[in-house]
C-alpha cells in the first residue's frame, strides 16, 4: 500500500471548503481506487493511484465539489481495471459514474487510424460534457498532470501529446475561462514541442528581469500612490507574459524579443465595478493613453465570461504600459473561469447554472451539440471544433440590440447561422448599418447586422468558400448533403421510369415483392439507395430496368405502360445538385440539349453541338435524350463575348446596359485585342434563348460595341 502523504495534502485542501461527510467520501474513493489500481505503476514511477490523486488535488485547488474530486480519483477505474460502471454506481452513485464514463477513453474500440480514434474520443468527451460540464474540468486537470510528468515519454510521443494540448486542450481551457489551466498547459506544451526555443526564451527573460525590476517597481508605486490619493484601495501587480504568450506574439507580429519586452504589464485589482472605471480615469490622468488601444470587456465580456478594462499607456522613459483593471470577483473568474462560481459547492444540483461564465459555457456546449449532430463523422467534428476555438473575436448587434459574438473575419452568413440555423438557411441578403451589402461581407465590431430572408431560398454551396464559424460550415454541409441525397433519389426515379418504358414497363406498377427481390439481387440496403446511385451516375438506369424485366418479373407479371418509350426527360432547372449544366457550352432553355451521366456528379447537360459530347452520338448507352420543361422559370448561366472600343469607362457602360435589360452578371474578364479594341467576356444569368437574344440586340446598339455574340463552346 502506498504512503498516504499525497492523500493528506488532498484531504487538507478539501477540508477547507467541504463538510466532514464529503471528505469521508473522498477518503473512501481513495481506498477504492487504490485497491482497483493495485499493482499498476506509471512510466514516471510510483504506484498508479497517485496520478488520479494528483488530478484531484488540481481540482481541489480551484475548490470543485466533492463529486468532482471523487470522479477525478476514480477517472481511470472503468478503463484500466476490472471494475465496471455498475460497480461505481453501487458505491458512489449514478452522477459520479456518469462523469467517469464521460472522461473514459475509447481504448477498447478498433478504429481505422489514430486520428479517428482521437477524434471519436474527443467527440464522446464533449457529448458527456454536454450532460455534465465537470467532465471537461476533470479531463483538463488530467491533461495538466500528464503534461507535468511528460518528460519520461519518448521525444516523438512528447511532441504528439504537446501538439494535441496546444491545439485542443489549452484553447478549451481558454474558452471556459480557466486561465490558470490555460497558461500552464500552453507553457508545458511549448516546452515539449519546441524545447530549444523554450530554453532560449526562458534564459532571455531571466536575464532581462533584473534590468526591468526597478522600472516595474517605480511604475507600480506611482499607480498605487495615485489611487490612494483618491481613496481607492487596490492591489497593483507588475506581471510578466508567460513564455508561450511571448513566443506567439513574436511570431504573429514578427517582433524581436526586445520589442516584445518593451511593454510593461500591470494588473490592478479593486473592489467593485464602479472603482474599475474610476481607476481607469486615474491611470489616464497619470500616463497618457494610446489612441484606439482601450477595450471595455466589462460592458461586453469575452465569450468565456472574462471581464476587465484594458488600456495601453505612454509610461516614463518612453516605455509602453499595458494595464488591466478588474474587480476581485472578475479576477477570480479570470483565473478559474466556470469553476469560479461553481454551483455544485452550494446546491449539488448538476443543472444549477446562474453565473455569466456558466451561462456562456453552456451556450458553447449547446453550440457543440448542434455541430456534432450535423457533422459527417468524428474527424469532421474535431476539425469543426478546432475552427471554433478562435482567440480573436468581434461583437456585432442584431437590429433589436442583442450582442452576437463571432470570430474575427466572420461574414454575414456566419452571423445568420449564429442567430438561428433556420435564418442561415433562408438568408438572401444583408444590411450592415442599414446599407445593403453582399452576404460574403466581413463584419467588424460595433456594426448592426440585419439579415434579409426568403422562404423560397436555400444554402448555396459557394458559402463554404467564405464562412468561418464551425456552426455555419457544419449546418451548410449537413443541408447540402441531405439535399444532394434527395435530389439524386428523385432524379434516379425519373431516369428509371424512362428506362423502364423501353421495356414496356411502368414504374408505378412495381410491387413491394418486386422491389424486395431486386434489392436482394443487387445486394443493396434499400430502394432509396438504388435510386440515389442511379441519380448520381453510379448505376445505369437502363441496366437496372433490363434486370427488372429479365430477372425480377414473373411470367404472369404485366406492368405495361401506355406512353411512348421515346419521350425525353424534361429538365426544369430545379433538380438540385445532381443535374449540372456544363461550363464548356452553358446550355439554356431553347437550346437542343443532350444529357450524359457522370459518376458522382449525376446528369450533366450539354448543348447537342458541344464538341465535348460529339463522341457520345454513337454510344447510346452513354447519353440520355433530354428536353427543357416548357414551364421553367429558373435562371441559367451563359457566356457572351463583346468586342469593344478602348475608352475610359467602357466596362461601366456595358455593365449598365446589361443591368437595364434586368440581367445579372455572374463574372467578367477583359483583355486587350489590340491598341483599338478590347475583348470582354461576361457570364450572365438568363431565363432562355429569347432573353439572351434580346440582351445581345441591346448590346449591339451600344456605340462602342463592334461585335457581340454567344460563346458556343
Amino acid at each position: 500500500m502506498p504512503t498516504p502523504s499525497s492523500l493528506d495534502g488532498l484531504l487538507e485542501k478539501t477540508q477547507r471548503y467541504l463538510n466532514a461527510e464529503q471528505v469521508q467520501q473522498i477518503q473512501a474513493a481513495f481506498e477504492f481506487g487504490a485497491l482497483a489500481h493495485s499493482g499498476q505503476t506509471r512510466k514516471a514511477g510510483g504506484d498508479y493511484i497517485w496520478h488520479p490523486v494528483a488530478v484531484a488535488e488540481i481540482l481541489a485547488d480551484i475548490q470543485l465539489d466533492h463529486e468532482s474530486i471523487i470522479s477525478a480519483i476514480l477517472h481511470d477505474v472503468i478503463e484500466d481495471t476490472s471494475y465496471t460502471k455498475d460497480d461505481i454506481i453501487e458505491r458512489f452513485g449514478e452522477r459520479v459514474a456518469e462523469i467517469i464514463d464521460g472522461v473514459t477513453k475509447l481504448g477498447k474500440i478498433a478504429f481505422d487510424s489514430p486520428q479517428e480514434a482521437q477524434a471519436e474520443n474527443f467527440r464522446k468527451m464533449l457529448l458527456a460534457m454536454s450532460r455534465d460540464i465537470r467532465v471537461i474540468l476533470i479531463k483538463l486537470a488530467d491533461r495538466l498532470h500528464n503534461m507535468r510528468t511528460l518528460g519520461v515519454m519518448r521525444p516523438d510521443k512528447q511532441r504528439r501529446i504537446a501538439r494535441e494540448t496546444l491545439d485542443i486542450y489549452a484553447p478549451i481551457a481558454a474558452r471556459l475561462g480557466i486561465n490558470s489551466f490555460r497558461i500552464e498547459l500552453e507553457d508545458l506544451g511549448f516546452r515539449a514541442m519546441y524545447p530549444r526555443r523554450f530554453a532560449a526564451l526562458e534564459k532571455a527573460v531571466k536575464k532581462a528581469r533584473g534590468n526591468r525590476k526597478e522600472v516595474v517597481e517605480q511604475i507600480a508605486d506611482a499607480i498605487q500612490k495615485r489611487l490612494a490619493q483618491e481613496g481607492v484601495t487596490a492591489e497593483v501587480i507588475g506581471r510578466e507574459k508567460h513564455l508561450y504568450s511571448l513566443y506567439k506574439k513574436m511570431q504573429k507580429k514578427r517582433l524581436s524579443f526586445e520589442e516584445v519586452l518593451d511593454i510593461f504589464a500591470f494588473r490592478i485589482i479593486v473592489e467593485n465595478v464602479d472603482e474599475c472605471y474610476r481607476t481607469l480615469g486615474m491611470v489616464h490622468s497619470l500616463y497618457k493613453p494610446l489612441p484606439g488601444k482601450f477595450k471595455d470587456y466589462i460592458a461586453i465580456p469575452k465569450p468565456n465570461g472574462y471581464q476587465s478594462l484594458h488600456t495601453l499607456l505612454f509610461g516614463p522613459y518612453g516605455v509602453h504600459i499595458e494595464v488591466q483593471i478588474r474587480s476581485r470577483v472578475m479576477h477570480e473568474v479570470s483565473e478559474h473561469g466556470i469553476a469560479a462560481h461553481w454551483q455544485y459547492k452550494q446546491t449539488g444540483d448538476a443543472n444549477s447554472v446562474h453565473s455569466p461564465v456558466d451561462v456562456r459555457a453552456q451556450e458553447w456546449v449547446r453550440n457543440l451539440l448542434e455541430i456534432q449532430q450535423s457533422a459527417g463523422n468524428s474527424l469532421d467534428f474535431l476539425e469543426n471544433v478546432k475552427i471554433d476555438l478562435f482567440p480573436d473575436v468581434i461583437y456585432v448587434f442584431t437590429p433589436q440590440g442583442d450582442i452576437i459574438t463571432l470570430p474575427k473575419n466572420a461574414t454575414a452568413v456566419d452571423f445568420a447561422y449564429a442567430v438561428h440555423t433556420n435564418l442561415g438557411h433562408a438568408c438572401v441578403g444583408c444590411r450592415i448599418d442599414r446599407q445593403l451589402v453582399p452576404l460574403r461581407s466581413v463584419l467588424e465590431s460595433g456594426q448592426t447586422v440585419e439579415i434579409i430572408k426568403s422562404k423560397d431560398t436555400q444554402p448555396n454551396p459557394n458559402w463554404l468558400n467564405f464562412v468561418t464559424t464551425a456552426k455555419a460550415r457544419s449546418q451548410i454541409r449537413h443541408f447540402l448533403k441531405n439535399q444532394h441525397s434527395q435530389s439524386a433519389s428523385e432524379l434516379g426515379q425519373r431516369l428509371l421510369t424512362k428506362a423502364m418504358r423501353i421495356h414496356n414497363m411502368s414504374y408505378s406498377g412495381l410491387t413491394d415483392e418486386m422491389i424486395e427481390s431486386l434489392i436482394r439481387a443487387l445486394k443493396i440496403e434499400s430502394w432509396t439507395q438504388l435510386l440515389e446511385e442511379i441519380g448520381l451516375g453510379q448505376r445505369m438506369a437502363g441496366l437496372v430496368a433490363k434486370q427488372i424485366h429479365d430477372n425480377v418479373l414473373g411470367k404472369d407479371d404485366q406492368i405495361v405502360h401506355e406512353n411512348s418509350q421515346h419521350q425525353p426527360l424534361a429538365i426544369s432547372g430545379t433538380e438540385g445538385l445532381v443535374v449540372n449544366y456544363a461550363q464548356c457550352c452553358h446550355p439554356i432553355p431553347g437550346d437542343d440539349i443532350i444529357g450524359s451521366m457522370s459518376t458522382g456528379k449525376g446528369l450533366v447537360i450539354h448543348r447537342q453541338n458541344c464538341k465535348n459530347v460529339k463522341h457520345y452520338q454513337n454510344q447510346p448507352d452513354k447519353w440520355l435524350e433530354v428536353d427543357w420543361d416548357a414551364n421553367s422559370e429558373e435562371l441559367f448561366s451563359v457566356e457572351i463575348q463583346l468586342e469593344v472600343k478602348n475608352q475610359r469607362g467602357a466596362l461601366a457602360m456595358i455593365a449598365s446596359e446589361i443591368a437595364n435589360t434586368k440581367t445579372d452578371i455572374e463574372r467578367v474578364r477583359s483583355e486587350d485585342k489590340d491598341d483599338t479594341y478590347s475583348l470582354m467576356n461576361f457570364v450572365v444569368l438568363v431565363r432562355n434563348l429569347d432573353h439572351l437574344d434580346d440582351l445581345l440586340r441591346h448590346l449591339k446598339r451600344v456605340p462602342i460595341v463592334e461585335k457581340a455574340h454567344r460563346i458556343t463552346t
